[in-house]
C-alpha cells in the first residue's frame, strides 16, 4: 500500500466518523485582529455609514466612562444623551423591511398599536478580555466539530470557529461565547397574562464557566463547559427546589447531567428531562428547557444551515432597561413589555437557520437565529411550530458589562403570538447591584452531594 492511500484511506475514516477537519487554516485565523475582529466580526463599518468601525469596544468601566465603577454595582449607562434615530412601528415598517427579522415583522402587525422599536446609534461596544482573543486566534485552527456536530474537540477558552463554514459552528460559538469566569445572580421571571397580571418567580442562579477558565485545556475541562445550579426562592409554594447542570462539550460522548432536588421529598435525583422541549422551570409553558439563554443545548435534532450575513435592528446596549428592570411595573405591559425601555440598533449578524430533522421530534419544527457578529451572542430568534407558522419570538436585551468585560443579556422576552403572552426574564429588585461576577467557587461546590446539602440548610 503506497503512502498516498493510506493517506486517502486515513481521510476516509475520518470523513466517515462525522467529524469535521479543523475549522480554519493559518491562514485565514492570521485576519483575527486584522480586518476581522479578534473574535471574527467584520472590523470595518458598512458602506453607508450607519455601522461604524469596531474599536475595541468598552473593555473597562474607565472607557465606559466609569473610572469608580465598584464591582457588583449595577452598570451605569456610557450613553446617557443618546435620542432615537427613528421609530419603526406598523405605519412605516416596509422602508425598513430589509432590517428586520420575520419575529420582528410579526411584532409590528399584532401589536400594531403598541409595538415599536426605538433605533439608536449605533455602538459597537462588545469586548471581551485579552486572553480569549488570544485563545480565540490558537484553537481556530485546531477546533473541529465532534461526530455528527454534536460537541467540539480540540478548543479550550476561545471561541472555536470564529470564521464559520457551517451554521452549527456559528452555535456552539453561541455556546462557548464569554460570559464571565464565574457569576451569581438573582433574578425573577414573570409568565404575563393577555391583560397584564403575573406572579413573579424568583430564582438564584450561579454559573461556573469552565471552559473559559484561565489556564484550561481541553483534558482538564474532562468534557464539562460550564456547571450551574438554579434555586427557586419564590413564590413559598414553588421555593427550594434546586436545579444542577453539568453541560458537556463533547455531547456525542455524554450528554448533558443534570439533578433536581425536591424539597417535599428531601432527595436528590437525576432529571434527563431538564433538555430540548420539555417545559423550562415555573415558565407557565411559555418557553422550553433549550430556550434559557436564547439557545442551549445538544444540537443533535435539527440541520443547520448558515443563511450568511445581514444587516439587523437587534437590541443593543440596553442600559435603560438594566436600570428599568428593578422596578417590574416600569417594564411590564399587557400583550409585550414596554418599548420606551427597549433600544435597537443596526448591526450585522449572522442568521442560521435549524430545521428539524426527519424522525426527530421538538415543538419547534424549524427556528431562525441571529448572532451578534462582535460577542456570538444570539439576539433574536424566530420559532415556527409544525404547520411551518411562526409562533414564538425571542428577543435578548443585551449590554456590554465593561467590568468583567464581555456582552451578555440583561433580560429576555419570549412572545407567544397565538396566546397572546409572553415570559420576561431578568428582574432584579436591588437597584444599586447586579450580577456578582466576583464569587469564588470550585467543581466540589457543584456536585449532587453539594446540592443535597444546600437543599437542607
Amino acid at each position: 500500500m503506497t503512502p498516498r492511500t493510506q493517506a486517502l484511506i486515513a481521510l476516509l475514516l475520518v470523513l466517515g466518523s462525522g467529524a469535521a477537519l479543523a475549522g480554519i487554516t493559518a491562514q485565514e485565523a492570521a485576519r483575527l485582529g486584522e480586518d476581522l475582529t479578534p473574535l471574527g466580526g467584520e472590523k470595518a463599518g458598512n458602506a453607508a455609514g450607519t455601522i461604524p468601525a469596531w474599536d475595541g469596544g468598552l473593555s473597562s468601566p474607565a472607557k465606559a466612562g466609569f473610572p469608580n465603577f465598584k464591582l457588583g454595582s449595577r452598570q451605569g449607562d456610557p450613553f446617557p444623551g443618546d435620542k432615537p434615530l427613528y421609530r419603526v412601528d406598523a405605519s412605516n415598517m416596509g422602508q425598513y423591511a430589509e432590517h428586520l427579522t420575520e419575529g420582528q415583522k410579526a411584532m409590528l402587525k399584532q401589536y400594531s398599536t403598541s409595538w415599536y422599536m426605538n433605533v439608536y446609534t449605533t455602538r459597537r461596544t462588545a469586548a471581551v478580555p485579552q486572553r480569549i482573543y488570544d485563545a480565540t486566534k490558537q484553537v481556530a485552527t485546531t477546533a473541529h466539530l465532534a461526530e455528527g456536530g454534536n460537541g467540539v474537540l480540540g478548543a479550550a477558552i476561545g471561541i472555536p470557529f470564529p470564521i464559520p463554514k457551517q451554521g452549527v459552528e456559528a452555535y456552539w460559538n453561541h455556546i462557548l461565547r464569554y460570559r464571565a469566569d464565574a457569576d451569581a445572580r438573582d433574578i425573577g421571571q414573570a409568565a404575563v397574562e393577555t391583560g397584564g397580571g403575573y406572579e413573579m418567580v424568583k430564582f438564584h442562579d450561579e454559573f461556573l464557566f469552565q471552559y473559559a477558565l484561565p489556564g484550561m485545556t481541553e483534558q482538564a475541562l474532562d468534557n464539562v463547559i460550564l456547571y450551574f445550579m438554579q434555586e427557586v426562592v419564590g413564590p413559598a409554594r414553588l421555593a427550594g427546589e434546586i436545579l444542577l447542570v453539568h453541560e458537556t462539550l463533547d455531547q456525542a460522548k455524554e450528554t448533558r447531567r443534570a439533578w433536581i432536588y425536591n424539597p417535599g421529598q428531601r432527595r436528590v435525583r437525576r432529571a434527563p428531562n431538564v433538555a430540548f422541549d420539555n417545559p423550562g422551570t415555573a415558565a407557565d409553558g411559555l418557553r422550553t428547557s433549550d430556550q434559557f439563554d436564547m439557545y442551549n443545548g445538544s444540537p443533535e435534532r435539527y440541520d443547520w444551515k448558515l443563511v450568511g450575513k445581514r444587516e439587523i435592528l437587534v437590541p443593543y446596549n440596553n442600559y435603560r432597561l438594566h436600570k428599568a428592570k428593578t422596578r417590574a411595573s416600569d417594564v411590564i405591559r399587557p400583550l409585550h413589555m414596554n418599548q420606551e425601555q427597549t433600544r435597537y440598533e443596526l448591526h450585522r449578524v449572522w442568521v442560521v437557520d435549524s430545521t428539524l430533522k426527519p424522525g426527530q421530534r421538538h415543538i419547534y419544527k424549524r427556528r431562525t437565529l441571529y448572532f451578534d457578529e462582535d460577542s456570538w451572542q444570539i439576539l433574536e430568534i424566530d420559532c415556527y411550530d409544525t404547520r411551518d407558522q411562526l409562533w414564538r419570538v425571542q428577543e435578548g436585551y443585551g449590554i456590554q458589562y465593561y467590568d468583567v468585560p464581555s456582552l451578555w443579556t440583561t433580560m429576555e422576552a419570549t412572545y407567544d403570538l397565538q396566546a397572546r403572552r409572553y415570559l420576561a426574564f431578568g428582574f432584579e429588585d436591588d437597584p444599586n447591584r447586579s450580577y456578582d461576577f466576583t464569587i469564588k467557587r470550585t467543581v466540589a461546590d457543584y456536585q449532587p452531594g453539594a446540592l443535597r446539602s444546600l437543599g437542607t440548610r
